[in-house]
């Protein structure tokens, strides 16, 4: 018994950074990354690709590639490099050709990269989508099928994004209309991720899939979670790009228009009831997200800890900005620093085998924030 419990220690503690090579992926077979897409993905974020450093072998390689398909969705919404009015142009031709690979609409974007500083990291990701987009055709079909759904569904999200906030400044500051707008947007763009990172690896191992039912509605929230996080803690900055995902609706109770956020701190104790109400909301998805951690089976160490860290990391940056209290304050950074990460990373990982403790890990951080709603 000791013996078994000190293995499962170290396969999801230290064993879990000694035992992987810096560059774990393998080029070979459908769906594998290429080394030079491994590096891409480290480049693009570290942070998701320590994770999916750590992911089953049957996996990893098909989120990495959706995750960069994903992420260079974002840029083309986003990027200076594309003219405005083309973005959206842009994004419905990469929607269609992810299923369609005949789609020639994707030609302009080489013509608007031929200019740009060769070490842009924008630019860097855009050149190698038709690298990306090969990956994908290559997928085993139960895999690129559940990729291309996951990836449309977002797309759809950021085509809604487009059409709400067609602005780029505050000149054209718009707000969601509604809690139900905000709710659907999240569902598109995150909520999606965890319905999808459940169904793949529900598809791979035997564990996950006998409990797919349930965790499937738990994902969902997890992702939505993040994402409503993601809206707070950027609320400063999209306001200044025309963007207020707070719903009209529920502003216009306090008596306030998205153009008053625009004054910070002094609109910040108006808004306070809103900025707290959908904090308790996001705990309250991150809270499913750490239900969904505690189902999945007890064999699966590595895919514990990957879908623990995210949710680590969120629910210390929401008692971050909770305990900081400047919502609409342009200047304040909230962001748990690197060293930082690696430690609860350490520290997660060396409680992994334990339930109890790594709920324990939860529970301190989680000190300090309100009731979930």
């Amino acid at each position: 018994m000791a013996g078994s419990a000190l293995q499962r220690w170290w396969r999801a503690g230290a064993g879990l950074f000694a035992w992987r090579p810096r560059l774990p992926w393998r080029s070979s077979g459908p769906g594998r990354l290429e080394p030079a897409l491994v590096e891409l993905l480290r480049r693009t974020s570290r942070s998701f690709y320590l994770s999916l450093r750590f992911l089953p072998d049957c996996t990893r390689d098909t989120l990495a590639l959706a995750y960069l398909l994903a992420r260079a969705a974002d840029t083309i919404a986003d990027t200076a490099l594309v003219p405005a009015e083309e973005r959206g142009l842009l994004l419905e031709a990469l929607r269609r050709r992810l299923s369609d690979t005949a789609e020639p609409g994707l030609d302009r974007l080489a013509s608007r990269l031929r200019g740009a500083d060769p070490g842009d990291a924008e630019r860097r990701l855009l050149l190698h989508l038709p690298q990306l987009l090969d990956c994908l055709d290559r997928l085993p079909p139960g895999d690129g099928a559940r990729s291309v759904m996951t990836l449309q569904t977002i797309l759809d999200g950021m085509l809604l994004d487009r059409l709400w906030f067609p602005g780029t400044d505050t000149a054209g500051l718009r707000a969601l209309a509604s809690e139900a707008e905000l709710e659907h947007y999240c569902h598109c763009v995150a909520g999606v991720v965890g319905e999808y990172w459940t169904d793949l690896h529900a598809a791979h191992l035997p564990g996950v899939r006998d409990r797919a039912a349930a965790l499937r509605p738990l994902g969902a929230r997890y992702g939505k979670g993040l994402q409503r996080l993601n809206i707070l803690r950027d609320l400063p900055r999209d306001l200044r790009r025309g963007r207020c995902y707070l719903p009209a609706e529920e502003l216009a109770r306090l008596g306030l228009a998205p153009a008053d956020l625009l004054e910070g701190r002094a609109a910040t104790e108006r808004a306070r009831p809103l900025f707290e109400a959908l904090s308790r909301r996001t705990l309250a998805d991150l809270d499913a997200g750490w239900e969904y951690v505690r189902l999945l089976p007890r064999g699966e160490l590595r895919l514990r800890l990957c879908s623990a860290w995210p949710l680590l990391l969120g629910v210390e940056t929401l008692g971050r900005l909770w305990r900081a209290g400047a919502w609409l304050d342009a200047d304040r950074l909230i962001k748990v620093r690197r060293p930082e990460v690696y430690r609860l990373l350490v520290e997660s990982a060396a409680r992994a085998p334990s339930r109890r403790a790594l709920d324990g890990l939860w529970r301190r951080l989680r000190t300090g924030l309100p009731p979930s709603a």
